[in-house]
């Protein structure tokens, strides 16, 4: 909204020690920018910090009487995507009360806008422990909707919609998932379409490129990808470790705050990731990295922006944090040819999820590293290295892994 002129006339406000919020009756209010009138004046808006709730004072400031706006400003303070960046206003006496659950009303309160539907909606999930990402996006999915003119308490507008627009198939299905979503949780009675959709196989980079870029980020991005590499943590899982995750004794990360229902699991990792660790600034309490993981991902955009500058090497650009994880599985997968123990690694609950990896392994290379062994000791610590028992050539055992 752009401000006002100068030469224009700024109706007189009373102070905010004397207003009182209209929807919740609190008195923490604080300006909120000015409201351009037709006539050219302009009056102050303001916002409640109990309830979030945005108004602007009558133009009769002896009447004390504040009016509600014609129409709602959804700024990113209450708007449904905005949740999963858990913005709170005020410790009321009973719990927090997150911007999520105001509802976005008509002035002549004539019920809710699609736009305060779609709020009460994610304040639905958000109740039912749904993560904050999986709210913010669907959210998102429906509010594109909304903006193209779709009509979500009408599924008819919507199959309209899906028929009509130009979509990818798999855009396509998420719209179809966030609106079944939404019908479900909105006691709306909707059929779903049916879409065809193949996922499409994920890249899976060279271990050098990987470690090109691990190199070429900073010492807490750079950190941060390491313990990607050698977890196969996804970004999320591995932004929540905390110290006290960290056993140096015997080299290992525990995942205790897994993503998407998963199990929590334990990792060895390298000397080198915990040496990386170990270097890191202890300045954000009991967790390793910064609770921003915005600032992660834009550093790490930044470095591999350049880096394929530098290195001319555009794959990279195919490279993000949940590549790390695809290529874990995948080489774990190649290293060991045991399923079970890749689905451990990722703490998938269901195997399904994990076979895809299996159809992944596709090296440039069918060279081996060999190793013989005379005593069951030296058998064992070549097992413990990655090695695999070929035959047995007089008297010795032969051994060999890929290189």
């Amino acid at each position: 909204m752009e401000s006002p002129h100068l030469d224009d006339k700024v109706s007189e406000e009373p102070t905010a020690e004397s207003l009182r919020c209209p929807e919740c009756g609190g008195s923490r209010i604080y300006k909120d920018g000015l409201r351009p009138l037709p006539d050219g004046s302009s009056v102050q808006r303001w916002l409640c910090r109990g309830c979030g709730y945005r108004f602007s004072q009558s133009d009769d400031a002896r009447s004390n009487r504040p009016q509600r706006l014609s129409t709602v400003d959804t700024q990113s303070l209450n708007r449904a995507t905005a949740l999963g960046y858990s913005r709170q206003v005020c410790d009321l006496a009973e719990e927090s009360k997150n911007l999520i659950a105001t509802e976005t009303r008509t002035v002549a309160g004539e019920g809710k806008t699609q736009q305060g539907a779609i709020l009460d909606y994610a304040w639905k999930l958000k109740k039912r422990g749904l993560a904050d990402v999986t709210i913010s996006t669907r959210a998102y999915l429906l509010e594109r909707m909304v903006k193209k003119g779709v009509n979500l308490s009408d599924p008819d507008s919507v199959e309209t919609f899906l028929a009509t627009e130009e979509l990818t198939s798999a855009k396509k299905c998420q719209l179809v998932s966030a609106y079944r979503s939404y019908t479900k949780t909105m006691n709306i009675s909707w059929i779903p379409i049916k879409v065809k959709y193949q996922p499409k196989q994920p890249f899976i980079p060279l271990e050098s490129e990987l470690d090109q870029l691990i190199a070429g980020c900073g010492k807490k991005t750079a950190t941060f990808l390491q313990v990607l590499k050698d977890t196969g943590a996804r970004s999320g899982e591995a932004w929540k470790l905390k110290w006290t995750d960290v056993n140096q004794a015997n080299n290992t990360i525990s995942i205790n705050n897994p993503e998407k229902g998963s199990n929590s699991r334990t990792i060895r990792v390298s000397d080198k990731t915990i040496a990386m660790i170990n270097a890191m600034p202890k300045k954000y309490g009991e967790y390793i990295f910064n609770p921003r993981l915005l600032s992660i991902e834009d550093a790490f955009r930044v470095a591999r922006k350049r880096l394929v500058r530098t290195l001319q090497n555009p794959r990279l650009k195919q490279i993000h944090f949940h590549t790390f994880r695809h290529w874990k599985a995948t080489t774990e997968y190649a290293r060991t040819k045991d399923i079970l123990y890749v689905m451990k690694v990722l703490g998938h609950k269901n195997i399904q999820n994990t076979l895809i990896y299996t159809q992944l392994i596709n090296f440039e290379s069918d060279q081996f590293h060999s190793a013989t062994a005379r005593t069951i000791e030296e058998a064992q610590k070549l097992v413990e290295s990655g090695f695999s028992f070929v035959c047995d050539v007089e008297g010795f055992k032969l051994f060999r892994k890929p290189k």
